[in-house]
């Protein structure tokens, strides 16, 4: 199986959700199908079905958060020599070398993606372009718009 990178913030995340899923939300539509058989006739009964559609909604992610972990191969990039290049995990400083406008981005796994956050894929074309440059390289990203061109400022590894 192929590992999947994933920040330590994104695994706990996934961790925590896991553990509300199993602990507070399985239980209670446990309950709900338990309280919705006592009303009888099942083929009519919309709370059981409904908290059953629930229940198949609740283990599916149960499952798949548990694939995704067992794949995770997660990257603490605070423990990683500073040596100012971009890898998986930093965040990096860009600056457009047209407009001179600033933007921070975090590079992190697809599922952890949320470009409102400041957190870029690192399967994404902007990030591809990153990885393994350094600051000060000058980078150019080709984006639906066309192509840009960024110099790296900062890099930080937190």
């Amino acid at each position: 199986m192929n590992k999947v990178p994933m920040t330590v913030q994104g695994e706990q995340r996934l961790r925590e959700e896991l553990n509300q899923l199993k602990s507070e939300e399985r239980p209670r539509v446990i309950n709900a199908i338990a309280e919705a058989r006592e009303h009888g006739d099942l083929k009519e009964n919309a709370e059981y079905h409904a908290a059953r559609e629930q229940q198949g909604f609740i283990e599916g992610r149960i499952k798949e958060i548990e694939a995704k972990l067992s794949a995770a191969q997660v990257i603490d990039v605070t423990k990683m020599p500073r040596t100012g290049k971009v890898i998986f995990g930093v965040t990096v400083e860009l600056i457009n070398l047209d407009s001179d406008e600033e933007v921070r981005y975090q590079i992190v796994g697809e599922d952890e993606a949320d470009i409102k956050s400041g957190k870029i894929s690192v399967t994404s074309p902007i990030a591809r372009a990153l990885i393994g440059k350094e600051e000060s390289d000058v980078v150019l990203v080709r984006t639906p718009g066309g192509e840009v061109e960024y110099e790296i400022g900062d890099v930080q590894y937190i």
